[in-house]
């Protein structure tokens, strides 16, 4: 594989945050061990990736006065670092417009005399933000390469949680997404890539019309090989009570409710133990059902733990319970993978493309009623068969080294840019389909 000098656009790339930025930080670093990477971040996240100390050729910082300060206001007096809100998404268009000017303006010389090979956006990885850039190049000299992107996954009906959750502050934006399509360089930055790069099976089909360009690339999410290896030399744990998961905010769309409700017959039995790792506006609607389940003694609420504390919680846990109605990406299925735990999820969106029924199980959107009998019945037979649950768990380990690392992503991500540069021939990187996935329940 060729080394390629490749111009890495990620705005919010920071190694010190969490979500977005973490995850575009190790996807740049990993592509940085396989080619000669330039990073262009904001200003403010220049001095934690030094600090870090990740094998990129140069770091080159992007100053915008006043924007940037407004934003950080932005942040954290209006949004209140809740990351989630669709309207944050909004409220960054003219942040990422400006970013991807000065961008240019400070390296279109650079990019003429030849210095880079490929540009690619890493972030922000949703669709409904555009990429001057990519107008920009739109005659070369280079080719532009965005993705992986993912995001504008439809609400399922029949959930009375995703009500709630639209209804809340910062999501009654969903229904005007389709008009990204009318903002400035929106048309101009999908007819101009040189190949898009999906994150999800949904996004492949929305770029469907462009699909002699796409490429599917399992989630935005990755894992350290250290963590995946840390994992093989474990032993069988399996015995005594079911040890159920539940990781993630305490949000409507997250439904817990519905892990809880469907682990309810085993918490009473006295056959399985729940921990809920995570906090958030729902915990005390969380903690007044499964009083009224009669299971609150087999319940433990940790609140928000240390990332390093999360893993380790995930690696006692035989079973990790994932229930999320609209999960763009999952991050945590992919670590529960890593550390042995067999995930059961919902089928739709990131989890449902990355569980197979070789590593676990994913239940269909009905609804609740049905969501919560078919997990029970899941959960039933991991309880009673722990050969099979071994069996899901060995194998999760070795899919979540084969397939979910950085190493192997950047690979992939490697391919695509081998070939828009001439130096590769077209990967073959087409999209999960349901059937082939899992058999869902």
């Amino acid at each position: 594989m060729k080394k390629l000098r490749v111009l890495v656009l990620a705005p919010e790339c920071n190694p010190e945050s969490i979500t977005t930025p973490l995850i575009a930080f190790a996807h740049a670093e990993a592509l940085g061990r396989l080619h000669a990477v330039t990073l262009v971040v904001r200003a403010a996240n220049e001095a934690p990736i030094r600090k870090a100390g990740a094998s990129f050729e140069a770091i080159h910082p992007v100053r915008l006065p006043g924007l940037d300060e407004f934003y950080s206001w932005a942040i954290r007096r209006i949004f209140k670092f809740d990351y989630g809100r669709q309207s944050l998404t909004v409220a960054t268009f003219p942040l990422q417009v400006a970013f991807e000017w000065r961008a240019w303006r400070q390296l279109r010389g650079r990019i003429r005399r030849g210095d880079f090979d490929v540009v690619l956006r890493i972030l922000p990885n949703v669709a409904v933000l555009p990429s001057p850039f990519a107008y920009f190049l739109r005659n070369g000299p280079i080719p532009f390469v965005i993705g992986p992107l993912t995001g504008g996954l439809p609400w399922p009906v029949g959930f009375r949680q995703l009500d709630s959750q639209r209804r809340q502050a910062g999501w009654w934006f969903s229904p005007l997404r389709g008009y990204y399509r009318y903002m400035p360089f929106a048309r101009s930055t999908y007819q101009n890539a040189a190949a898009i790069i999906a994150g999800s099976s949904h996004t492949v089909s929305e770029f469907a019309s462009y699909q002699k360009k796409v490429f599917f690339v399992l989630g935005e999410n990755g894992l350290k090989s250290s963590l995946v290896q840390h994992r093989e030399g474990v032993r069988s744990r399996h015995e005594g009570k079911l040890r159920l998961m539940f990781v993630g905010r305490l949000i409507p769309f997250k439904a817990c409710d519905l892990a809880l409700r469907g682990a309810a017959h085993l918490l009473r039995a006295g056959a399985a133990q729940f921990t809920v790792v995570g906090e958030g506006a729902e915990r005390r609607n969380l903690q007044d059902l499964a009083t009224s389940l009669g299971v609150e003694k087999a319940v433990t609420f940790t609140g928000n733990l240390p990332h390093a504390e999360a893993l380790a919680q995930l690696g006692r846990a035989d079973v990790m319970v994932f229930p999320s109605l609209r999960e763009f990406g999952g991050a945590v299925v992919f670590e529960a993978l890593a550390m042995g735990a067999v995930p059961v999820v919902a089928d739709f969106g990131g989890p449902g493309d990355v569980v197979t029924p070789q590593v676990g199980y994913k239940i269909g959107l009905t609804n609740e009623a049905d969501f919560v009998r078919k997990l029970a019945t899941v959960l039933d037979r991991l309880a009673l068969d722990r050969e099979h649950l071994e069996t899901l768990r060995q194998q999760g380990l070795a899919y979540a080294r084969e397939r979910l690392t950085w190493e192997g992503k950047a690979r992939a991500v490697s391919g695509v840019l081998q070939w828009v540069t001439g130096n590769g021939p077209k990967p073959d990187l087409p999209p999960p389909t349901r059937a082939s996935l899992a058999v869902t329940l």
